[in-house]
């Protein structure tokens, strides 16, 4: 673990302590530690592990009991998946691109917030101490359903940007068509 991670996990932990209660949720925690192998692209491991992920940030936001947190918890659960890939490595742009799209989809919560209701942290109802890492952001419900479209819409922006990769690189193409497809699977949680 690099040090930024280990102090970005203090800080959470310190934040956390200072919220008044979590949002729950109610899937059960999964740790995955894969080495990606050098030399050829990827490895299958490592692709079933980010697949995994991906399908585990749609159970966790889809397990919260207030729906207004859900669309914040997709942007923190893809950037929590995003922190997970390791720098330098096969999967750079796919770690970029989910970093920008998490980054895209919390700014368009904050930009649709529910003033009446405060910040708060999602954790699970099985497992309260995993929790997302930050607290989120609620959206006002009378601009759910365009806020849901909009985050919609950068989710496929997002699976397009992969999908146009894989075709550059044949190497890569079939491991990109199954994470833009895995990412594209957490469009269920914006239908509601």
């Amino acid at each position: 673990m690099t040090q930024s991670f280990l102090n970005r996990c203090a800080a959470a932990s310190a934040v956390m302590a200072l919220t008044a209660g979590p949002v729950l949720a109610q899937s059960a925690p999964v740790l995955y530690t894969v080495i990606v192998p050098a030399g050829e692209f990827g490895s299958a491991a490592f692709l079933r592990q980010l697949v995994t992920s991906l399908s585990a940030a749609k159970a966790f936001c889809a397990d919260i009991d207030a729906a207004e947190y859900r669309v914040d918890c997709l942007a923190e659960r893809l950037e929590s998946v995003s922190a997970e890939i390791p720098e330098d490595s096969d999967y750079e742009e796919v770690r970029q691109v989910l970093r920008d799209t998490a980054r895209d989809i919390h700014r368009l919560t904050r930009n649709n917030r529910d003033w009446k209701q405060g910040n708060a942290y999602a954790s699970r109802k099985a497992s309260p101490s995993d929790r997302t890492t930050r607290p989120l952001t609620p959206v006002n419900p009378a601009r759910a359903a365009q806020v849901n479209q909009q985050a919609s819409a950068i989710l496929d922006q997002a699976q397009t940007v992969l999908l146009r990769s894989a075709e550059a690189a044949e190497e890569r193409r079939s491991q990109y068509v199954q994470i833009a497809e895995a990412l594209g699977s957490n469009k269920v949680l914006l239908r509601s």
